[in-house]
């Protein structure tokens, strides 16, 4: 029977919901606000949503505030927040330097109580949007990631994807036995009325296990609408929590007795046949 690793009692996670300006310094000050608000209440892992250091005026606005991996303001707020609060902190996504100075990766970063990083995952999926309005396509501006990450923690297995990856049933698949799934997220009004709460609850439904899902949620200084509703989803695929727009905290438990139980009830982790998975489904460490 599933048991995860380490996870004895239940553990209390955290979702944050901004609605990001284009300017770094107001973003990591709400950033940070709302990690210690999440924290003092209890919370023992964060993450925050995609894109949250900046939702610029146009996309090629992060290439003044990308980072190279291990080093920089946002990359150094992160750990020093996560030591502060002995938490683990999940840094939404956050543009990283590749050797195209005309390209960046999306990437997620993990970080451990102690302030380490234990994982990066760098975004699969890339973002194409197209409604005779509008046309949004981060690969003009954005090298995909290749790999799928998950890391093992008290939770614990814990799987790391970013927003569009939602669409992809294939990459969690590919992550194994997970415990919980992180899905950052800037869904777009259109895209999240008809599909975001369905697909989150299909993740957890189909990967029997909890899915935490931070979104941006509201109107952007460039006009651009984000969905919002970040949400906590059992493994039974029930919302716990679902803040509809604004900035905000969504928060809830972790129950070990409650995924055991699930996985117990309904077997069908261990009744899948057909095995798509073409890489390493384990911790990818930076």
């Amino acid at each position: 029977m599933f048991r995860p690793p380490h996870l004895k009692a239940q553990m209390k996670i955290a979702a944050l919901q901004m609605v990001s300006a284009p300017d770094l310094a107001t973003n990591l000050a709400t950033a940070e606000r709302l990690m210690d608000q999440a924290a003092a209440e209890g919370a023992q892992l964060v993450s925050l949503p995609e894109y949250f250091v900046q939702m610029g005026w146009r996309e090629t606005d992060k290439f003044q505030i990308a980072e190279a991996f291990g080093q920089g303001p946002v990359q150094e707020m992160l750990m020093s927040k996560a030591l502060q609060h002995g938490i683990w902190v999940a840094g939404g996504s956050i543009p990283i330097k590749t050797l195209d100075p005309t390209k960046v990766t999306n990437t997620a970063l993990l970080f451990n109580p102690q302030g380490q990083m234990v994982a990066r995952y760098d975004k699969v999926h890339l973002f194409s949007y197209q409604d005779g309005t509008r046309h949004l396509d981060e690969g003009r501006t954005m090298v995909a990631g290749t790999s799928v990450v998950t890391a093992d923690t008290p939770f614990g297995r814990v799987g790391m994807s970013i927003c569009y990856d939602l669409r992809f049933p294939e990459l969690y698949r590919a992550m194994g036995e997970v415990a919980l799934i992180l899905v950052p997220s800037a869904f777009t009004v259109p895209t999240g009325t008809a599909h975001w709460r369905v697909l989150l609850r299909a993740r957890a439904i189909e990967n029997q296990c909890y899915v935490l899902a931070a979104a941006q949620g509201g109107t952007h200084a460039s006009g651009r609408q984000t969905y919002g509703h970040s949400m906590l989803i059992d493994p039974w695929g029930e919302v716990l929590a679902d803040l509809p727009e604004g900035e905000g905290i969504v928060m809830g438990q972790m129950d070990p007795e409650r995924l055991q139980s699930v996985r117990h009830n309904l077997q069908a982790l261990q009744h899948q046949r057909l095995n798509t998975a073409t890489t390493d489904t384990r911790a990818h460490h930076p």
